[in-house]
């Protein structure tokens, strides 16, 4: 397996003001940073220590070069990230307003992206089959030839040929801009999840995959349609993952929110971490739930992805199991497995 974990889909150049609190019409200047949400969850992930890839497109000019070289500089393997003649690479602006309005700007995405250029016929079927966890988003299925390209990956991985310690991943990242409608979306999301292993959502994601719900029924519906760990994200409540035997939840983490758009990406790296690391399902929500925290607490995203020693410091400081440590009343990471 030559990567742990693979990731395919959206890429782009995040543009942050250095003024926070205003609005985009008031800001005087901006930092530029490697962003999109599957290639995001690559670094953080790669931030872990894990060998990680992404499968996207740029355009052939200076932003893309320059998200090659942020790629590179976060250890992220970059062979499958290719450009695409005509297309520019696609640029997000973001206002940040702290604790909660973080509105986003999508420019050179529509009507169509690089990264939604991706074809079935380029992919590297022996690569995703190979890795420890391929990861693929909603957002990939919004529009041809991605759509196809997407489950095109699903089917060179068949979860009847998966492995001990390989997972397929979904994260349920439905962004209303990109579709027609919340049933479009849900009739893509139903195609997929049967090729899947784990999905990830807040609770709204939740809602357009599988119906209105509690958390729970949400949960219910996933393991349903036959994911093995659903994990529904609660807000200020915390995050909850079930699997047909188990239930557990990660109570909040408390920071004081700078700009909360990377924390997904975050959770999805450290998560990752996590399941390979085969530390047990309670252990991985808080290890990822923290990394989550940390990252809303700084303003970049790619940038911001925590290393495993700023993770477990911030586990030790809310009296959590630290992984590979003894606290009171606890095992060690080994009797735990």
């Amino acid at each position: 397996m030559s990567h742990d974990l693979l990731t395919i889909g959206r890429i782009s150049v995040d543009i942050y003001p250095n003024d926070i609190g205003m609005g985009l019409e008031d800001v005087t200047s901006f930092g530029k940073y490697l962003g999109g949400s599957a290639t995001n969850v690559a670094v953080a992930a790669a931030r872990h220590g894990r060998k990680a890839a992404v499968i996207t497109r740029t355009g052939n000019d200076p932003f893309g070069r320059y998200l090659h070289r942020e790629l590179k500089k976060f250890n992220v393997d970059d062979q499958f990230v290719l450009p695409v003649a005509e297309l520019l690479t696609p640029v997000t602006f973001c206002a940040i307003k702290p604790p909660e309005d973080f509105p986003l700007y999508f420019y050179g995405r529509l009507p169509t992206a690089p990264d939604w250029q991706i074809a079935a016929g380029e992919l590297d079927a022996a690569a995703i089959k190979g890795a420890r966890v391929f990861w693929s988003t909603v957002t990939g299925l919004c529009q041809e030839p991605s759509r196809g390209a997407h489950l095109a990956a699903h089917l060179a991985r068949p979860r009847t040929e998966l492995a001990e310690g390989q997972f397929t991943i979904l994260d349920l990242d439905y962004r209303p801009m990109f579709w027609d409608s919340e049933d479009a979306a849900r009739e893509q999301v139903a195609k997929i999840l049967p090729h899947v292993t784990v999905a990830i959502g807040n609770d709204k994601e939740c809602a357009v995959a599988v119906g209105e719900g509690t958390p729970d029924e949400q949960a219910d519906r996933l393991l349903a349609a036959g994911v093995e760990i659903a994990v529904v994200k609660l807000g200020h409540e915390g995050v909850m993952a079930k699997t047909a035997t188990e239930r557990v939840v990660s109570a909040p983490v408390p920071v004081e929110t700078v700009n909360g758009l990377g924390a997904g990406d975050s959770f999805g790296g450290a998560f990752v971490h996590g399941l390979l690391a085969g530390w047990p399902l309670a252990q991985v929500l808080d290890y990822a739930n923290a990394a989550g925290a940390i990252v809303a607490s700084r303003l970049s995203c790619a940038d911001a992805m925590p290393t495993p020693e700023e993770v477990t410091s911030l586990l030790a400081k809310r009296g959590q199991l630290v992984p590979g440590a003894v606290l009171p009343g606890h095992a060690t990471e080994g009797a735990l497995k």
